[in-house]
């Protein structure tokens, strides 16, 4: 992962746009959209800066020397963060980056996304936020409650993303008394080293595990694949490696 991808409040914050033209102009209306207030280099209150210039090395030294992080349109090298291709399903938003490499890549791919996406996305996303106090009252343990929405939001779940219904769902799924996810332990045989060669089964596993059991032979490409806080043991070694590489995933 060449870049750490964020998401920047700026929202009432002032944000410097240097240039003129298209470039400029998309720029300004992506900060204004955000709710950021377009300044102009002189605004010392500023942290992030977006240059459209065709000479834009001068600037480029000047905001860094104050300690602005800049953005320079086609040009990466000069970049501290670069602008994703960002699909918006307030408050769902799904950024699409290439670390500068390519932005006609990231937009077809959020193109692509576009019409994966229910138009009511964020309409689900807001009654879970409002439903947080029923969580914590339904399964008081942050476990049991993440085991449930992984249960609920999975694949054919009844909050399954990618279907229709938007926020409505949420408050049947809480008054069902089955709604709960049981925790269990799979394992995983794994076919070979490359995460790409993961089944979706298997990448949703290593998603959704709290505690990963591996083989000191798993590589360490594959692990990442689990959640960022999961659990991680190693198994003891025990004598030659058998064939393939098993990984056991635990819940709860």
């Amino acid at each position: 992962m060449r870049s750490l991808p964020l998401f920047h409040q700026v929202a009432g914050q002032p944000v410097i746009v240097l240039g003129e033209g298209d470039a400029a102009e998309a720029k300004r209306r992506l900060v204004e959209r955000a709710g950021g207030i377009v300044v102009e280099d002189d605004d010392r209150d500023a942290r992030l800066a977006f240059i459209a210039l065709d000479s834009p090395e001068l600037p480029v030294v000047r905001l860094r020397a104050r300690g602005v992080l800049v953005n320079v349109t086609d040009r990466p090298d000069l970049c501290d963060f670069t602008v994703p291709s960002v699909l918006d399903r307030d408050p769902v938003l799904i950024a699409v980056g290439t670390a500068g490499a390519s932005a006609g890549l990231a937009k077809q791919l959020r193109l692509r996304l576009e019409a994966l996406l229910p138009a009511d996305l964020g309409k689900l996303a807001d009654a879970l936020y409002a439903a947080r106090e029923a969580l914590r009252i339904r399964w008081s343990a942050a476990a049991d409650r993440r085991h449930a929405l992984d249960a609920a939001l999975g694949q054919g779940g009844p909050l399954d993303p990618l279907a229709e219904g938007g926020g409505d769902r949420v408050a049947a799924w809480l008054a069902d008394p089955g709604a709960s996810a049981a925790d269990e332990t799979v394992s995983v045989m794994l076919t070979s080293d490359d995460p790409e060669d993961l089944t979706l089964r298997q990448a949703r596993l290593l998603g959704s595990a709290d505690s990963i059991l591996f083989d000191r032979a798993v590589p360490v490409a594959i692990l990442d694949r689990a959640r960022a806080d999961a659990v991680r043991l190693p198994l003891p070694y025990d004598g030659p490696r058998r064939p393939g590489l098993t990984v056991e995933l635990r819940r709860g």
